[in-house]
């Protein structure tokens, strides 16, 4: 699957997705209105991640969502900070969040996303 495929694919999923090309020819993918469990200060977030230059072979890593996003006690969560995306947008919540395992011939921008909601469970 093309990488524009898996864009629409993730856009039929994931109601409002956008994706927006960087200067180094990556993506910025961004997903509003992701919902998330109990144990955050928020029912809903917006996520964004990167598709790096030579994706899929070169996997997702970390993601960023709204920058006063935190856990229901007001800490901020495990393995994050504030960082600035690559299109210089403001400063973000940054999840130091890493898949183990990638495959490019089965993994796609919508897996990510799943890896993504995954690690919102994981209310630390």
């Amino acid at each position: 699957m093309t990488t524009a495929e898996q864009l629409q694919q993730l856009a039929a999923a994931c109601p409002g997705a956008g994706w927006k090309q960087v200067g180094d020819g990556s993506h910025v993918i961004t997903i509003p209105d992701v919902e998330l469990p109990e144990g955050w200060n928020a029912k809903k977030t917006t996520v964004r991640f990167l598709a790096p230059v030579g994706y899929p072979v070169s996997k997702p890593d970390c993601f960023w969502a709204d920058p006063t996003l935190r856990l229901n006690s007001g800490a901020i969560p495990a393995n994050t900070g504030q960082n600035h995306l690559p299109d210089g947008s403001s400063p973000q919540l940054w999840f130091s969040w890493h898949v183990q395992r990638w495959s490019p011939n089965f993994d796609t921008l919508l897996t990510y996303f799943r890896t993504i909601k995954n690690r919102f469970r994981e209310v630390r």
